[in-house]
């Protein structure tokens, strides 16, 4: 099983490539010269950020207020440059995994690569372990979230995404301005 373990990286974020509605995600970490690229879908994305900031909260709340985490993320983590160039597949992301390890004050997250149901007895999936801080935690969600929140908007009536070539709402009964949808 291939390990790409970083820790700490020198940088560490999730990123979108192509146009809202056919756009392709990525999570890259690298250091010393090495550069890890995974793919995972957008609801991975976002399902990552929302339990890095719970698993943080979390940290926070159980310790009273000790813990060295920071409320929001410290801006001189902030990460808004594009993903490294060449932005070449390592692996896809199946499932992923949180864990706060205590003695370290660090997010630990695992993404490992998907496996067809078939090869699951012998597969021996890769894996991209990093391990962060709380405050560079912070900043990865805040840049996931924007990324996410970066697609299409949602149609005010269903919540689907627009599409530029139209939507059908179902709210509508499946008419389109006037018209019926065919």
């Amino acid at each position: 099983m291939p390990v790409f373990d970083y820790d700490p990286p020198e940088r560490f974020v999730a990123g979108a490539l192509g146009q809202p509605g056919a756009r392709h995600f990525f999570l890259q970490a690298r250091a010393e010269g090495r550069l890890t690229t995974v793919a995972l879908e957008k609801l991975q994305v976002a399902a990552l950020a929302g339990r890095l900031d719970e698993l943080l909260d979390e940290v926070l709340r159980l310790s009273g207020g000790t813990a060295h985490v920071p409320a929001l993320a410290p801006a001189d983590l902030t990460d808004d440059a594009p993903l490294d160039l060449p932005v070449s597949e390592d692996f896809r992301v199946g499932t992923m995994a949180l864990a706060w390890d205590a003695e370290k004050s660090q997010v630990v997250i695992e993404a490992q690569e998907v496996i067809d149901e078939d090869d699951a007895e012998d597969a021996d999936p890769a894996v991209l372990r990093v391990r962060i801080s709380a405050g560079a935690a912070r900043a990865f969600t805040q840049r996931a979230l924007k990324i996410v929140a970066a697609g299409r908007p949602p149609c005010p009536l269903c919540g689907q995404p627009l599409d530029a070539a139209g939507h059908v709402c179902v709210r509508l009964n499946g008419y389109r301005g006037g018209e019926a949808a065919s």
